[in-house]
């Protein structure tokens, strides 16, 4: 069984959608896996308002079938409520860890997290470099800014400016598959 666990917040699970069965972005890229004709299940487990610690905390669950391939999108709600990125980073780390333990022969794909432009400085910093550091020190796949093209733009995200429209998940979808179809 070759199971692609999309594991994350409200950006996997879809939060807002009309349809997350077809228009989330594990939805999507379930799509153009089957278009490719490649053989994978999609779950998505994504939970909205979840935070690294959160995650960290369910994770045993979702790992209790065969996972090949591991997404990990996880972290923005920490910077959102004032977690240390040296907290975020330390459940990331984790949950990359026990993914690997449990099944070794896993691929990892990490999406990264930009934070908005009104939290400055060295936190600001600290935050960012917590993704790259994650990617090259487990050797994941990495999307340096899972959002990019689509965060700040009105029309491609929903009301609240957060969470992207079906329009802005397509974007995140052809942007993301290149890379992610090189572990697929």
């Amino acid at each position: 069984m070759n199971n692609i666990l999309f594991f994350g917040d409200s950006l996997t699970a879809g939060y807002g959608l009309g349809n997350v069965h077809d228009e989330s972005f594990p939805a999507l890229i379930g799509q153009k896996i089957k278009a490719a004709e490649l053989d994978y299940i999609i779950i998505n487990a994504g939970l909205s308002g979840d935070t690294s610690s959160g995650g960290l905390a369910r994770l045993d669950y979702w790992l209790s079938q065969p996972v090949k391939v591991f997404i990990l999108e996880l972290g923005i709600n920490d910077i959102l409520r004032g977690i240390p990125p040296s907290r975020t980073f330390a459940n990331l780390d984790l949950i990359v860890k026990k993914v690997k333990a449990k099944y070794p022969e896993v691929k990892l794909a990490l999406m990264g997290m930009e934070i908005p432009s009104f939290i400055p400085g060295a936190f600001a910093a600290e935050f960012r470099a917590i993704f790259r550091r994650l990617a090259e020190s487990h050797d994941m796949v990495f999307v340096p800014f899972f959002l990019e093209g689509v965060a700040g733009l009105a029309h491609l995200n929903m009301k609240d400016g957060l969470h992207p429209s079906a329009e802005g998940y397509r974007i995140i979808a052809e942007k993301t598959w290149p890379v992610l179809k090189k572990i697929l």
